[in-house]
C-alpha cells in the first residue's frame, strides 16, 4: 500500500493512499505553494506510473503512464512548479527510457525523453523545475555506466548530455536548480 505520513498538525500522522494491490514502490513526493502534496509511485500489480494528491481536500489517484501492458513507472521523481503543475520523471523497465510525464495543459501527457544514447537509459531519475518553468533531469544510462542530464526550456525541445562519464558512475542522483538558473546534481 502507499502509505503518507505529516506532523503538519503538531504531531505525526499516517494515512494509507492507495492500497489497491501491490502498490506504492519508488515514491517520490513534492508539496506545492498551497500546501498540498503530490505523490509520484509505481504500481507493482499493473506495471505502470501512478499519481495521488491531496490537493481537493482528500486523496484522488491518477494513472498517468500504463503503457499498453508494458512495465513502466519505476524510479520516479516528482516536482511542482509555481504554477501548481505537476512533473514526474521515470524510467520505462519494458523499453529501457527515460520517460516524463506533466499536467502542465490540464491534462496528464507523457514524453519519451532519451532513448538514443544507449540500449538502456533512465534509471534512478531526479527532476528538478526551475522558476522560468524549465525543466532538468539527472539520470544513470545502465549501459555506458554514465551519468547523463536532460533539459527542457518552456516550449523547446529536450536536450541531453553526458556529466560524468568516469568508471561506473550516476546512480542515485538527485538534481537542484537555484534561482539564478544554475543546476546541481548530487550522485
Amino acid at each position: 500500500a502507499l502509505m503518507y505520513a505529516t506532523n503538519v498538525g503538531g504531531s505525526w500522522g499516517t494515512t494509507t493512499v492507495d492500497s489497491t494491490g501491490n502498490t506504492g514502490q519508488y515514491t517520490s513526493i513534492a508539496v506545492g505553494t498551497s500546501g498540498a502534496a503530490y505523490i509520484s509511485y509505481y504500481d507493482v500489480s499493473n506495471f505502470k506510473l501512478m499519481s495521488a494528491t491531496n490537493v481537493s481536500g482528500s486523496w484522488g489517484t491518477t494513472t498517468i503512464d500504463s503503457a499498453n501492458g508494458t512495465r513502466t513507472g519505476q524510479y520516479t521523481s516528482i516536482e511542482v512548479g509555481t504554477s501548481g503543475a505537476a512533473y514526474i520523471s521515470y524510467y520505462d523497465v519494458t523499453n529501457t527510457n527515460l520517460m516524463y510525464a506533466t499536467n502542465v495543459s490540464g491534462t496528464w501527457g507523457t514524453t519519451t525523453v532519451d532513448s538514443t544514447t544507449s540500449d538502456d537509459t533512465g534509471a534512478y531519475s531526479s527532476i528538478a523545475v526551475g522558476t522560468s518553468g524549465a525543466v532538468y533531469i539527472a539520470y544513470y544510462d545502465n549501459t555506458s555506466k554514465d551519468l547523463r542530464y536532460a533539459t527542457k526550456d518552456v516550449g523547446g525541445a529536450w536536450g541531453t548530455t553526458t556529466v560524468d562519464n568516469t568508471n561506473d558512475t550516476g546512480l542515485y542522483s538527485s538534481i537542484e536548480v537555484g534561482t539564478s538558473g544554475a543546476v546541481y546534481i548530487a550522485y
